[in-house]
């Protein structure tokens, strides 16, 4: 069969297609054989309980690796965790020059300096939106969109056989608190001069209608600060400086000051601050001023809005904050949506501020939060400027990208190609198809470790966190009789069967009667003696408890 030599542009996502969060997108230039790469975004997603011990999710990129010497470039489109968090992580293993913000690149120097661990110095460059440059066999302009970040972008990637729209995160806001609005003159004119695929941001592609503005969270949320009687706190996610910036106008112009907790939302804040985006705003207080500052004249700004346990927000609801407190007749706002698998370790924050006497407000209950992504009727008008051949939705689960299909073909796109992870799409030459598909997956972050669930324990620790562990040593004398009861440690396992024995006592009977029952000379068979006391130990658990838990035998002589 003879070698395709013919130039072909492919699009292959190796995360956040088939799922919200981890997006790793590659675009690929050149015959199928020696294909040029670049890489736009390269995120992460966070581990649920069924994950124990895991810090972070990373894609696998092991396709990549094996083309690391054809990777030209890694391009940034805005510094959420799920688009950029497993830089430090992974670059190491990529080695490529990154593009990215201002503000973006700023965040990743914080991060460097504030994780632990030997992080490495990445060589980045700064671009902005309305600019051009190359990276390698493509020419990428950056467009201006508006997000729930500063300076986010979509990116106009240009081949020789075409340009492909990437929207990155965006949506359509009339009146941001900070930043341009979305460039409609440059997607117009883009769509005018002919666009081959729009790889289009899907996360709200089932809700209808147009997202608010942020200048309408900002106005609501100071009506109710402006009303609350005692101190107000409100949660949100540290990366949203415009939100930062409506709290802070907000508590200014109801006479009161601001303290902001969490590590994370400091970071935010000091780099917002040096490139100008909290201009003109008034200092922010310390924490060891609370006890100075009025109940009415305080708001508090701090993390924790996804429950999670170590944030500022679950330490007020525990009282554990050494210097602040809340109290009944205070009032939390919660100006954040809930990230799926976190609803459970949200209420249980709002329950145990609810039990101390302090009010909740949320979505539900009042304007204070926008999503950052497009609704049906911004996808809409998206497609109206692009005008794109094909359609490719990313960014979104099944439901999302099937929803955002839909769409598309109803407002009349002419192609749509529903892909997952894997998935190479060739662009052209020729209509959109899939012509490969490589593996993609996921890896996990353990301390300052990478490595599938098996390599680095979570397989093994979400089965002890079922089951629990018992050890047992069996000591042999020189005859290979029993020298002695085994010793048993166990961890995890009841103290007492269902009859009330003690379940250590019915598993070292199990155990020594293992070794009893094997012909002496057999016993010198180690391995085989092993084997056969594990399964004893297991059975009379499972028959006094109902579970097998996992045991480890040593037998020694």
């Amino acid at each position: 069969m003879a070698k395709n030599d013919k130039n072909e542009l492919v699009f292959l996502p190796l995360g956040g297609v088939g799922e919200i969060g981890m997006n790793f997108g590659l675009y690929g230039y050149g015959p199928p054989h020696a294909r040029e790469w670049i890489v736009v975004d390269c995120g992460v997603t966070f581990p649920g309980p069924d994950l124990p011990g895991a810090d972070l999710v990373l894609p696998d990129i092991g396709f990549l690796e094996g083309q690391k010497d054809r990777l030209r470039g890694i391009v940034i489109t805005h510094a959420h965790e799920d688009h950029y968090g497993a830089l430090l992580d992974l670059w190491p293993r990529l080695g490529a020059k990154v593009w990215m913000t201002p503000f973006a690149a700023g965040l990743l120097e914080a991060k460097r300096e504030y994780e632990p661990g030997r992080q490495p110095k990445i060589p980045v460059e700064i671009y902005r939106a309305g600019e051009r440059f190359s990276v390698g066999p493509f020419d990428i302009e950056a467009v201006a969109v508006t997000h729930s970040i500063p300076e986010p972008v979509s990116l106009a990637i240009t081949s020789p056989l075409g340009t492909v729209v990437h929207t990155g995160d965006w949506k359509i806001d009339p009146a941001p608190t900070i930043g341009e609005k979305t460039d409609e003159a440059r997607f117009r004119a883009l769509g005018d001069a002919g666009v081959l695929a729009l790889i289009c941001d899907s996360t709200n592609a089932m809700r209808e209608g147009e997202s608010p503005s942020e200048e309408a969270v900002g106005d609501s949320l100071r009506d109710l600060i402006v009303k609350a009687e005692g101190r107000v706190a409100v949660t949100s996610f540290s990366s949203n400086v415009g939100r930062i910036r409506s709290v802070a106008e907000a508590a200014h112009e109801a006479g009161r000051r601001v303290i902001v907790m969490g590590s994370s939302m400091k970071r935010v804040i000091n780099v917002a601050t040096e490139l100008g985006y909290l201009d003109g705003l008034p200092e922010f207080a310390d924490e060891e001023e609370y006890a100075q500052i009025a109940r009415d004249r305080l708001v508090i700004l701090c993390t924790g809005s996804q429950g999670e346990p170590r944030a500022v927000l679950a330490k007020l609801a525990r009282e554990e904050m050494r210097n602040v407190t809340l109290a009944p007749g205070d009032t939390v706002i919660y100006s954040s949506r809930t990230i799926p698998g976190n609803e459970k370790a949200i209420l249980d924050i709002k329950n145990r501020l609810i039990d101390q006497g302090i009010r909740i407000i949320e979505d539900d209950d009042a304007l204070v939060h926008v999503s950052g992504h497009p609704r049906r009727s911004e996808l809409k008008r998206m497609y109206e400027w692009v005008r794109p051949q094909n359609l490719v939705p990313v960014h979104g689960e099944a439901a999302h990208l099937v929803a955002q299909g839909s769409l598309a073909a109803m407002a009349g796109v002419p192609s749509v190609s529903q892909i997952r992870n894997g998935d190479m799409l060739r662009l052209a030459p020729g209509p959109a198809e899939i012509v490969d598909e490589v593996k993609a997956g996921r890896i996990y972050k353990d301390g300052y470790l990478l490595g599938s669930e098996e390599a680095v324990g979570i397989r093994a620790r979400r089965k002890l966190s079922y089951v629990g562990h018992v050890a047992i040593n069996v000591v042999l004398d020189e005859r290979y009789e029993l020298a002695g009861d085994p010793d048993i440690v166990s961890y995890g396992v009841p103290s007492e069967d269902r009859n009330g024995e003690l379940l250590e006592d019915l598993m070292l009977d199990a155990a020594a009667g293992a070794v009893e029952s094997i012909p002496r000379v057999r016993r010198k068979n180690l391995d085989q003696l092993q084997e056969s006391v594990r399964r004893a130990v297991r059975n009379a658990a499972r028959d006094g408890w109902g579970k097998k838990p996992v045991v480890t035998v040593f037998v020694t002589r």
